[in-house]
């Protein structure tokens, strides 16, 4: 067996759970995490693991939230930053929250006395050495600036983003089509498309007035000291355009021009919000244009007043914040690796997730692919049906590519949501047809339970069936 170690840059949850998935493979690793020795404006610890925000993973729900199924995911996986997490968890109804520092202290206890594992701290302030050939780049959205430059120079200068820019993502079945319509502006058929592209959402000049005037008194989120004020012209946060002129956005996003409503041909709209397909799938829909510093409560509310989107549900919401992360899809293969450099792999939010478990999953799935490539075996990808593939599959290849906003960032990241995953039926109760809230719990029960049946599967694990015999 070679005996090289695999090289892991940087000791959040990613990087952690990278390094505790290759060590129980059997491989060595090293892990370089550069506090205490160079801290970060977020950071207070030189802690593994240290959880900078919340002290929450989210809902444990297993059978009808995708948070809980990759929790679920995860403790089959052997995961050590689900089981600090279990073995820290205070009360939080049907969420599972964490005492932050007794389960960093967990984390870094059990990798440091792991006989496979050494943990050196100094900064990595470039690329890997070539001599390290297994290599796992985990440094999260607070990258070293030196890193990050690397990163930038071996990748390219446009695929490295300093400032994540998100609009809002809506689930396309809470859609209300009998308001909205597909079209493309004017008609044009752009690349791949068919002059139907977007979803349109028409307003009046009542209900444009009220939106303008809710964007703006909405009550919006501070950047942190430490992030500064990122705004510019190109991708300007929503209520930003609201404020500079009550006509702004009818010239800007929500221009209503080259549109007809399928519905009433004869009235025009005053404006129009639209919305792109954003992923393969067809399942998640991006608001255009609408990124936005509004608090997630006030976007549920705001945007709720667009017709169309009364009953909307939301994959993920919009923000504006600091957060390095590459544009992944262009750069790596399905196993994480960089396709330019063999061996170098990423993991964690800065591959383009978003949320401690998402990132702490893709770290799983990277030290297992690395520790694979090391015993001499090509890595298991997970079925895109389980939480791991649909997030892994988001990452790598599942995000559609804009082609009319030239020289902008199209790809953002995203927490696990179930818009992810394949569709799948709903099961039907004899004698009766499921309708709204029951129709989607039965088909989120369907989603989960295929996804563990699968993930155990995977895993070579024997199914729950033949475990409980």
């Amino acid at each position: 067996m070679n005996k090289n170690p695999i090289h892991v840059i940087g000791g959040g949850l990613a990087g952690s759970e990278a390094t505790w998935q290759a060590a129980e493979a059997g491989v060595p690793v090293v892990l370089h995490e550069m506090r205490p020795v160079r801290g970060t404006d977020a950071h207070k610890t030189g802690g593994l693991a240290e959880l900078v925000c919340s002290n929450s993973f989210r809902s444990d729900d297993a059978q009808t939230n995708a948070v809980g199924l990759l929790h679920a995911e995860m403790r089959l996986a052997g995961s050590l930053i689900m089981s600090a997490g279990d073995d820290n968890q205070v009360p939080a109804g049907g969420a599972l929250a964490v005492d932050r520092d007794g389960f960093s202290e967990a984390v870094t206890k059990k990798l440091e006395a792991h006989p496979l594992i050494t943990i050196q701290r100094e900064e990595v302030p470039g690329l890997p050495p070539a001599d390290w050939d297994q290599a796992i780049i985990a440094t999260g959205p607070l990258t070293a600036p030196s890193l990050a430059q690397s990163i930038a120079e071996v990748t390219g200068a446009d695929a490295l983003a300093f400032f994540d820019a998100i609009a809002p993502i809506v689930h396309f079945d809470t859609i209300d089509m009998d308001v909205c319509w597909f079209q493309s502006r004017y008609d044009k058929v752009g690349p791949g498309g068919t002059g139907k592209d977007y979803i349109n959402c028409p307003m009046d000049k009542e209900q444009y007035l009220a939106f303008v005037r809710a964007l703006v008194d909405g009550q919006k989120t501070e950047f942190k000291q430490w992030e500064g004020t990122p705004y510019f012209d190109g991708c300007l946060p929503v209520e930003i355009m609201a404020e500079r002129g009550v006509e702004t956005l009818r010239h800007g996003p929500m221009k209503p021009m080259g549109l007809t409503n399928a519905h009433n041909p004869s009235v025009k709209a005053y404006a129009v919000v639209q919305l792109r397909q954003d992923n393969a799938l067809g399942t998640l829909y991006n608001m255009v244009g609408f990124q936005t510093k509004l608090k997630h409560a006030e976007q549920v509310r705001v945007f709720r007043t667009i017709p169309g989107l009364e009953n909307a549900e939301f994959a993920r919401l919009g923000g504006l914040h600091r957060n390095t992360y590459i544009n992944s899809p262009t750069l790596l293969d399905h196993s994480l690796q960089l396709k330019s450099r063999p061996g170098l792999r990423f993991a964690g939010q800065i591959t383009g997730c978003e949320g401690y478990v998402e990132s702490a999953a893709i770290g799983l799935l990277a030290g297992r692919f690395a520790a694979a490539e090391r015993l001499g075996h090509a890595p298991a990808l997970p079925p895109m049906t389980t939480a791991f593939g649909a997030l892994l599959n988001h990452i790598t290849g599942g995000h559609i590519v804009s082609d009319d906003e030239p020289g902008k960032r199209s790809f953002q990241p995203m927490n696990i949501n179930f818009g992810l995953f394949p569709p799948v039926e709903a099961p039907k109760a004899e004698g009766k047809r499921l309708r709204g809230k029951d129709k989607t719990v039965a088909k989120r029960r369907a989603l989960t339970s295929r996804a563990l049946a699968d993930c155990h599967e995977w895993l070579g694990l024997p199914s729950r069936a033949e475990a409980a015999e």
